[in-house]
């Protein structure tokens, strides 16, 4: 017989760390805590801006959520699903990552007290889900019923730029221009191509002088400076393949015994690349666009028949320029018809302080349009980008994804208030979780009212106050601090699938955070 033994048996390496339990959960909140409130000062139009040095000194100043917890080094694995959501966020809207990470940070705080109070993870899950389900309702019922039209959207793309170092008056007119440029890509079905919505961003200007171009911008300069800069009722020919000697596969030695060989040799060669200048010049090609490299000698021929080139263009530029001028991109200058080239009411090449840009506007396909956004330094017209980013996702959003609710705020008093209403028909423990939902979405507008100078205490009080007798109550910014008011009166409003998003996608981060007990990590 052998003897029992309690000899305990290890499974893990030595080297495994592990945390169970309350431990566990509360490390797990202190990181998504930490990760929200690394992004909740940069919320609303006075929100404050974040500096990002990398390790190689790269400097990043901004106030987007994305951009802020897509430079932060993160090796936290809690904290790495809030990041997640404001990805998932900005994948799928554009826009409202800050609000999706702050809330989610917030649902664990709220989380972390009524673990405290001993109600089990699992019930603060039901609770959540259910009141995450009353607030998607909500949001819905808050869709204003009016028009998409161009103002409407103009006031979604303002109120998405502002405090993103545009400017009120820049914010007005550039509203405007991300619209036109929205309008532009839009088909007569009111299917919205995005990809067919370019940003471009140039130093050497203020913010006011972005413009907008009906058409492609294409930063690269002519092969050879004898070429035209300017080309107007132009045929596109967008082509992928060398324009130089052709080679063969298999390396071949000729031997070549007289100098009329040689003559006969080189001129055959002269020939050859002559011949893809009077084939493109005979199929009555402008400007070409070609995705390989330009031997000098054809370059010098294309710029004795008048054809402005351009050589080493990247896929994407290819492909947009394609789509702008409706050609079909050559493998071949042997077999070709008039339908494969593309037309453009002009071809320019632009100065932007070094830098040559090719504009192609009038594109024969009518649905590119392109931001040539300005900015006085590289800091400012970075921000600016990603500014009118969020414009342009926020305004296809809207357009495409059903309706506007009202901004600053009011929505999530609303939701609040409609979850905190719930709650009293919602048996056991599981009340405290659907109010603990509610006391998380007031803290969005609270936190707005904290970055505009307010009292965040009095403000969440006012705005309570001001919803419950008018039924619509947001932070407004005004003068030196911010003020409650009715939103939609001062145009500020939000795409629902922007709010929509974020609950959502909030809900379910904080979820699965709190369902962990036990977290093993090997070194």
């Amino acid at each position: 017989m052998s003897a029992r033994t309690n000899q305990p048996l290890f499974i893990l390496t030595e080297d495994t760390q592990r945390t169970q339990g309350r431990n566990a959960q509360e490390s797990n909140i202190r990181a998504g805590k930490a990760v929200a409130n690394a992004v909740r000062t940069t919320l609303g139009p006075r929100g404050m801006d974040k500096m990002l040095v990398d390790a190689s000194g790269t400097v990043v100043v901004t106030n987007d959520g994305a951009t802020i917890l897509g430079e932060m080094d993160i090796e936290h694995p809690a904290a790495e699903m809030i990041v997640e959501v404001a990805e998932t966020q900005e994948e799928a809207v554009g826009d409202g990552t800050t609000t999706a990470a702050v809330l989610a940070g917030e649902l664990l705080v709220r989380a972390e007290d009524l673990l405290d109070g001993d109600v089990h993870p699992t019930v603060v899950v039901e609770g959540y889900d259910e009141a995450a389900g009353i607030a998607l309702a909500t949001i819905d019922d808050l869709i204003l019923d009016a028009d998409l039209d161009d103002d409407l959207l103009a006031r979604v793309a303002e109120s998405s730029m502002t405090g993103k170092g545009t400017g009120d008056v820049e914010a007005d007119a550039l509203s405007e221009r991300v619209v036109a440029a929205v309008r532009h890509a839009t088909d007569a079905d009111g299917r919205i191509d995005r990809e067919s919505v370019h940003i471009v961003p140039r130093t050497g200007a203020s913010s006011g002088a972005t413009r907008l171009v009906e058409g492609v911008v294409v930063d690269k300069d002519p092969v050879v400076d004898a070429m035209p800069r300017s080309v107007s009722d132009a045929t596109v020919a967008v082509v992928d393949v060398k324009l130089d000697v052709r080679t063969g596969a298999v390396d071949t030695e000729y031997s070549i015994t007289s100098v009329e060989q040689l003559d006969a040799a080189i001129a055959a060669e002269e020939s050859e690349l002559r011949g893809y200048a009077t084939t493109l010049a005979d199929a009555g090609v402008d400007v070409v666009f070609c995705t390989k490299s330009i031997d000098d000698r054809v370059a010098n021929h294309l710029a004795r028949e008048g054809i402005l080139a351009f050589a080493n263009v990247t896929g994407s530029d290819a492909r947009a320029v394609a789509r702008a001028v409706g050609a079909r991109r050559l493998g071949s200058l042997t077999d070709f018809d008039a339908d494969d080239l593309g037309h453009a009411d002009a071809v320019d090449i632009e100065r932007y302080g070094t830098d040559d840009l090719v504009v192609v506007e009038g594109g024969a396909a009518a649905t590119a349009a392109t931001l040539l956004v300005r900015g006085s330094t590289e800091h400012v017209v970075d921000e600016l980008e990603r500014a009118v980013t969020d414009a342009v996702d926020g305004v296809v959003a809207a357009a495409e994804s059903g309706g506007v609710v009202p901004g600053a705020g009011a929505t999530e008093i609303a939701v609040a208030d409609a979850v905190r209403s719930a709650a009293a028909g919602v048996e056991g423990r599981k009340q405290l979780a659907v109010e603990a939902f509610a006391e998380a979405a007031e803290a969005l507008p609270r936190t707005l009212a904290e970055n505009a100078g307010m009292d965040p205490i009095d403000a969440l009080v006012d705005l309570r106050a001001r919803h419950e007798r008018e039924g619509r109550a947001g932070v407004v910014a005004g003068g030196r601090t911010g003020t409650v008011a009715d939103p939609v009166e001062h145009g500020i409003v939000d795409p629902a699938a922007v709010k929509r998003e974020a609950v959502g996608s909030a809900t379910e981060a904080a979820t699965m955070i709190l369902r962990i007990d036990d977290v093993i990590a090997a070194n």
